[in-house]
């Protein structure tokens, strides 16, 4: 029997989706984000607007809601070529160079400016050191980031410290780091895809997971989960990255015209998830759903001296690439 990935590849080429029978100028761009998510607006509207930078000449063409399959999958097809762009969390190219996955740890960044600013794939000197291994061991280039918003904890009962998720199994990204953080919320980690979060959370299968209130929102987690917790342990800032063999098969002004209007579109991110949050609040809590803060109980300085001991427990190796991030302004 064929595994998943293999057949979808293999649909992939049915329907003249491969590498091999592409232009260079026409690019496929995957990701798992659903509608109604920034990162889904960001994806469409930055295939327009290259479009329109590169006077028709670079097409986009984009498939969300993992058309082309889970993050692990668009992963490999981007190394591979068969998919041309994608965009997740810095720590899914952490199957490439483990490092990586520093863009994604909690409480490193100020704001989300700062996240941004760290995560310029032109100026960030932590991340020109690793997208230099990541073109060299993958053949994969980070070309761009989408701010969504600071991620918070979602449940079907209040919490106000890492004592009341002790024990209790919450839903991890199925990324290391993930796992390491739960873990160090005393939850018990439980991986699921993105996909399957919503039927995971209704079963029981976890009772909680933790991710910006656009995707809570958009997702209509609502209708599974009572609580949530205002943490904002992470700054959600995920990597647009690039397959090197297609992006070095575009000319340099293509390239400069795309990374421009990557960047405008990371600052226009921002702006949406800033001017959003409160309305999100207000929208969430007209479905039902309460919320914790520092004001009405939250501890926040617990999460961080739970979370932080055991990130850099688990990976010591973060400790340089954390003091750059640190210094940027």
């Amino acid at each position: 029997m064929l595994h998943a990935s293999t057949r979808r590849l293999m649909a992939a080429a049915a329907i003249g989706l491969l590498g091999t029978q592409a232009t260079a100028a026409d690019l496929r761009y995957a990701h798992v984000g659903a509608e109604g998510d920034f990162q889904t607006r960001f994806a469409a509207e930055a295939a327009e607007e290259i479009g329109t930078a590169t006077d028709g000449e670079v097409t986009i063409n984009v498939f969300p809601a993992s058309q082309l399959g889970n993050v692990a999958e668009m992963v490999d097809g981007v190394k591979l070529g068969s998919i041309h762009m994608g965009h997740h969390d810095f720590a899914s190219l952490a199957r490439i160079v483990p490092e990586i996955a520093v863009f994604n740890a909690p409480f490193i960044y100020r704001d989300g400016a700062h996240a941004l600013a760290a995560t310029d794939p032109a100026t960030s000197e932590a991340l020109i050191a690793l997208n230099e291994r990541l073109v060299e061991e993958g053949g994969v280039r980070v070309i761009g980031r989408i701010y969504r918003g600071a991620r918070h904890i979602s449940s079907n009962f209040e919490i106000k410290s890492p004592d009341d998720m002790t024990g209790k199994p919450f839903r991890a990204v199925p990324l290391d780091l993930w796992i390491s953080m739960i873990k160090g919320m005393g939850a018990t980690p439980t991986p699921v895809e993105v996909s399957e979060l919503p039927t995971a959370l209704m079963t029981g299968l976890v009772v909680g997971q933790e991710n910006p209130l656009t995707m809570i929102s958009a997702n209509a987690l609502h209708e599974v989960q009572s609580h949530v917790a205002m943490t904002g342990h992470m700054q959600s800032v995920l990597a647009v990255f690039v397959n090197e063999n297609a992006w070095q098969g575009l000319t340099e002004e293509q390239r400069a015209a795309i990374s421009k209007v990557l960047d405008d579109k990371a600052q226009q991110s921002l702006e949406w998830a800033q001017a959003s949050e409160a309305d999100l609040i207000t929208e969430l809590e007209g479905k039902g759903m309460v919320f914790t803060t520092e004001e009405n109980g939250l501890d926040l300085a617990a999460f961080r001296d739970k979370v932080l001991p055991q990130i850099t427990a688990d990976f010591p190796e973060y400790e340089d690439y954390i003091a750059q991030i640190s210094a940027v302004e």
